[in-house]
């Protein structure tokens, strides 16, 4: 995999996926960036949530479960010094299907946090984890 990331102006960036996709990036105005973009660790919280989000889904149609909308909403906290990492991450799912079984979201998130999302697995190594789900029933 390779990206390239071009500065722009200021504190902003275009990243450029090997897949033909860009990102911009900026900063915060007090930072010197102009507020075009979301911040560079945004992005890392975003493409996590991505991974993650992507995983529950496909596990659960591979599993013919009725899934119609999964939501995944993170929290995160940083370091207060340099580096500023990531020490903790929590993963909120919200799961919406007709007669989703409880088992097997729980199934899906659990196969996504310890075997499939490598974004997550990876941050895992400096940051606390959690993840919580629930369900809601697709309106008739």
């Amino acid at each position: 995999m390779k990206a390239r990331i071009k500065w722009i102006e200021n504190v902003a960036f275009v990243g450029e996926s090997e897949s033909g996709h860009a990102l911009l990036m900026d900063g915060a105005p007090e930072g010197g960036g102009r507020n075009l973009g979301p911040r560079p660790m945004e992005t890392v919280l975003i493409g996590t949530g991505g991974c993650t989000a992507y995983d529950v889904v496909h596990i659960l149609r591979k599993s013919r479960a009725p899934v119609t909308d999964c939501v995944v909403e993170i929290s995160a906290e940083r370091a207060t010094q340099e580096p500023k990492i990531f020490t903790k991450i929590h993963f909120h799912f919200v799961v919406t299907g007709r007669g989703l079984k409880r088992e097997q979201v729980e199934r899906a998130v659990h196969l996504s946090a310890e075997k499939y999302c490598s974004a997550s697995i990876m941050l895992g190594k400096m940051a606390e984890i959690t993840h919580d789900f629930e369900l809601r029933e697709t309106e008739a």
